[in-house]
């Protein structure tokens, strides 16, 4: 059992919501309306800025668990689900040429998927695949959950240690119409999530 499982089996996820939260978004629209009574931090899109304004949120407010929320694309999940993501992938990192794995960091000595988090009781499960780009093409099963920043967010959680839960608002199907169906979708993703977090706080 990893530490971030005992933490969870002793603690029950509605206390560890309780300590300290940091709620993660990569847009306003994202939460607006539904989040401001929290200690909200907005990154803005991708992995870079995601991994640096984490990284200095954490030093500044040391949260007691990571609750990561967001717009995703996903081609297995119906639009409007809230999905829990505990695993995940660099889905543009590809160094095959060089013979590592695709998705794998070369170097760096860790397996391609990432696996950590808490797992939500009552939501389905996904992985997540994160990269820079929009992804309006989606045919592979090595993920199925769609965003440009859970990867980081998920990385540093694990290598500080912060219990992680992280949720997902499916609001278009990464397909051709993509664009279309995030740009009415997004304004939507800040209610749904919101009500996922109250149950679970139950």
């Amino acid at each position: 059992m990893s530490e971030l499982d005992t933490i969870a089996a002793t603690a029950p996820l509605r206390d560890l919501l309780q300590q300290n939260p940091l709620f993660v978004f990569a847009l306003k629209s994202e939460a607006t309306g539904e989040f401001d009574d929290v200690n909200a931090l907005f990154v803005g899109i991708g992995k870079v800025n995601a991994a640096y304004h984490l990284t200095k949120a954490i030093a500044t407010y040391k949260p007691g668990i990571i609750v990561n929320l967001g717009s995703a694309g996903s081609n297995t999940f119906e639009r409007g689900t809230v999905v829990c993501c505990t695993r995940f992938i660099q889905r543009d990192m590809d160094v095959r040429p060089l013979g590592f794995a695709l998705y794998e960091t070369p170097l760096s000595g860790e397996p391609p998927l990432l696996e950590y988090g808490i797992t939500a009781p009552g939501l389905p499960s996904g992985t997540c695949g994160t990269g820079d780009s929009f992804e309006i093409g989606h045919v592979t099963d090595d993920y199925n959950v769609i965003d440009m920043e859970a990867y980081p967010i998920a990385w540093i959680a694990k290598q500080e240690n912060i219990p992680l839960l992280c949720l997902k608002y499916i609001s278009d199907g990464a397909d051709g119409a993509a664009a279309d169906d995030w740009s009415v979708a997004v304004h939507l993703a800040a209610a749904a999530l919101k009500k996922a977090v109250e149950e679970l706080k139950k």
